[in-house]
């Protein structure tokens, strides 16, 4: 009995601790459950109220970004998203959708002056941060307007905008963030060219000018390309005031313009070196290239040319070895002679040399650039520029002349054609015969020892005289044809004398900003053609400028009419 005492108590206790496991697993279940809601809803909350922060955020920006847009604009607010498309053009003057005239219209823009932007690539695949900290990689810069003619949805880019705004590997269609902005006139602008020349440019700062008046805007950083004939000049905006975007419109500007870094200057050949008279400079050559140097010829020394006692020596030594080259000189403000674009050349084998005088019109004061040309090889040189006293020399050779046609009685060669005293004409002459031989061709005459006539030779197209081994230098330099940038195609001759005086897109000196311009074509007006005025000449002088005597505004084309018209000045 007492066994199945024992067991009954045993079963209930089992009973019981398993109904108080069960409640105890359901138990810690039940605030599973409890937990894992709580922290569902913890995070719901979480999310929402981070959106909520997010959404507060995003009015607080929107809220300050139209009080800086309202700062910005002067009370206008226009913003657009456009896909930049470049076309070409000059200056920073965009083209914009009809529509932006509009809305600009209806806020009252034009009413406040002229019309400014605010230009910043949009990237679609880069997060805020990368915008924010990358913004001047990116690109941003500022523009004026053009005209409102570009399709809807587009914004037309000039190449200065364009090359600002968006790296060499842009895609095609970009889109662009346009904000209307208001700038302050500029007042100081300081400029850093990319590389050195630019202040080699005769009246470099009036070149410069004349690029900014097709400027609207300057921006800190930008890159201002100024062209120069068939170079370009690139000069970086270092900095600006009163502020880092500034206005170029209709202002006086102080302009600064610093030493390229040479210590990245990249190597190139449109650069000026100066040589002194009586000093020299050693180069090399490169086939196809040319080195470049300077000297000038100051007032003291041009009164010493001008009395005919002294020339110019420009000498160019040589080596021959499997290597020639040409040599150019040209006058300021041809700053860079060319194969077709000088005024005094020597295609000579070796070593050359070319004397100026005060007899050739084109000799003056100024500045002078000499050209090397490398024709074939590597070629190194010596380069030497000396004034050479002619007096003494030309004196004597004058009195032995004189005293020789006074004092002798001469006869005339049969052979040479040479003047020789009668008394060893017959000694000159058997001599003569033997060892000279006289070129019987047309208008040459020219005497030649007997060795030298084998390779005495005639060109068949223009008959000019030379050695057999300058012959295919010669059929290069002077027959082959010569593209010029206008599309003619000419020889050299030719070439140089249609490049100096005809082409239109040769460079000339404008009278009104004296800047260097290409001719281009006739003036469209009438009367400005009768005054030998080019296309830009015709546009440049009807720019006005007060009378000095008079204060009244007068168009710089008419100024010399009314100061005879009206104040009776010669």
């Amino acid at each position: 009995m007492d066994f199945e005492l024992r067991r009954a108590r045993e079963k209930l206790e089992k009973e019981q601790r398993e109904r108080k496991e069960r409640a105890r697993l359901k138990q810690q279940k039940e605030k599973k459950a409890k937990d894992e809601a709580l922290k569902q809803k913890q995070a719901i909350e979480a999310v929402q109220r981070s959106r909520r922060i997010d959404a507060a955020e995003a009015q607080l920006k929107a809220d300050q970004q139209m009080q800086e847009n309202l700062l910005a604009g002067r009370g206008i607010v226009f913003y657009r998203l456009l896909e930049a498309v470049p076309y070409q053009g000059g200056g920073d003057k965009i083209k914009m959708p009809p529509s932006c005239f509009t809305e600009l219209s209806d806020q009252g823009a034009f009413d406040k002056g002229p019309i400014y932007f605010q230009l910043s690539l949009v990237d679609k695949e880069s997060s805020s941060s990368i915008q924010d900290t990358d913004k001047e990689k990116q690109g941003t810069t500022h523009s004026g307007v053009l005209e409102f003619t570009a399709d809807e949805g587009s914004v037309g880019l000039p190449p200065h905008v364009w090359n600002n705004l968006f790296s060499e590997d842009t895609s095609k269609s970009p889109l662009v963030e346009v904000r209307y902005v208001w700038l302050p006139k500029g007042t100081y602008a300081k400029l850093q060219p990319e590389r050195v020349g630019f202040s080699d440019l005769p009246n470099h700062k009036a070149i410069l000018e004349t690029c900014l008046r097709q400027q609207a805007t300057l921006s800190q950083g930008d890159i201002l390309t100024v062209n120069y004939g068939e170079l370009a000049y690139k000069l970086r905006v270092l900095e600006l005031k009163p502020s880092s975007s500034v206005s170029v419109l209709e202002t006086d500007i102080e302009v600064d313009i610093v030493d390229p870094d040479t210590s990245s200057e990249k190597t190139d050949e449109h650069v000026l070196m100066p040589v002194g008279f009586g000093m020299s400079q050693i180069g090399t050559v490169e086939e196809g290239k040319f080195v470049y140097y300077k000297f000038s010829i100051d007032n003291v020394t041009w009164e010493k040319l001008s009395s005919g006692n002294s020339c110019i020596e420009v000498k160019l030594e040589s080596e021959t070895n499997g290597g020639d080259s040409d040599l150019f000189i040209s006058r300021h403000p041809l700053i860079f002679p060319t194969r077709h674009q000088h005024e005094w050349s020597s295609h000579d084998i070796g070593s050359k040399t070319l004397i100026l005088s005060s007899k050739d019109k084109n000799l003056g004061a100024g500045t002078y650039s000499i050209g090397i040309y490398g024709f074939k090889g590597i070629t190194k040189y010596k380069i030497s520029v000396v004034i050479q006293d002619n007096f003494n020399q030309k004196v004597g050779q004058q009195a032995s002349s004189s005293v020789s046609s006074m004092e002798m009685d001469t006869q005339q060669c049969r052979n040479c054609k040479h003047y020789i005293p009668t008394r060893t004409i017959a000694l000159h002459e058997a001599y003569c015969s033997r060892h000279n031989v006289v070129c019987q061709r047309a208008g040459c005459g020219v005497v030649l020892r007997i060795e030298e006539s084998k390779n005495h030779i005639h060109c068949d197209r223009c008959g000019q005289a030379f050695q057999q081994a300058e012959l295919e230098k010669h059929m290069k330099v002077f027959h082959e044809p010569l593209h010029c940038p206008c599309g003619i195609i000419l020889e050299k001759e030719q070439m140089v004398e249609h490049q100096a005086s005809v082409c239109h897109l040769r460079l000339i000196t404008c009278r009104f900003c004296g800047d260097m311009v290409q001719a281009g074509s006739s003036a469209m007006d009438v009367r400005d053609r009768l005054r030998g005025l080019c296309e830009h000449e015709s546009i440049c002088g009807s720019r006005t400028a007060p009378c000095d005597s008079c204060g009244r505004a007068v168009m710089l084309k008419d100024m010399d009419i009314h100061q005879i018209a009206v104040h009776q000045k010669g």
